[in-house]
């Protein structure tokens, strides 16, 4: 289950009910963490080191293409279920770690710049995922990266 920062629902309530204009990205980028995440606008816990690893966020595209609707598990058609739930269209590959541990993967955050930026949306793996030095990339398969806005 995923939940959304601080950050995401002050901009959320401010454009709904405030009429404060916030400008939604058009690209997200997918950050893997090796401990807990939290709702600050940082993300909090520990993100994938980037030094000797091979490690950066993935970046995936605000699109119909990229995103499945909430009535379908693919793309290409506007939202129309009643679940509030989208997830990965395609499979989002990772760079391989070279000759650098990750670690153990726990959390993902989403952010809204691929590196820093604002924390959008976070949330525990199902099933962590340890990453040693010159395995293959991680890898969540089409429909393995689950964001439900809770109703």
């Amino acid at each position: 289950m995923a939940a959304m920062s601080n950050y995401l629902e002050n901009k959320l309530i401010d454009q709904i009910f405030r009429a404060q204009a916030y400008t939604f990205p058009s690209t997200l980028y997918i950050a893997l963490f090796t401990s807990a995440t939290t709702l600050t606008d940082a993300g909090g816990g520990t993100e994938v080191s980037t030094t000797g690893t091979n490690y950066a966020r993935y970046s995936l595209a605000c699109s119909l293409s990229a995103w499945a609707g909430t009535s379908v598990s693919t793309g290409g058609s506007a939202s129309s279920g009643t679940d509030g739930t989208t997830s990965n269209v395609s499979t989002i590959t990772f760079n391989a770690p070279g000759s650098t541990a990750w670690g153990t993967i726990q959390y993902f955050a989403i952010f809204d710049a691929a590196t820093s930026g604002n924390m959008l949306i976070y949330g525990q793996l199902t099933t962590n995922k340890t990453v040693n030095a010159n395995d293959a990339a991680p890898a969540f398969a089409a429909n393995a990266l689950s964001i439900q806005i809770d109703n």
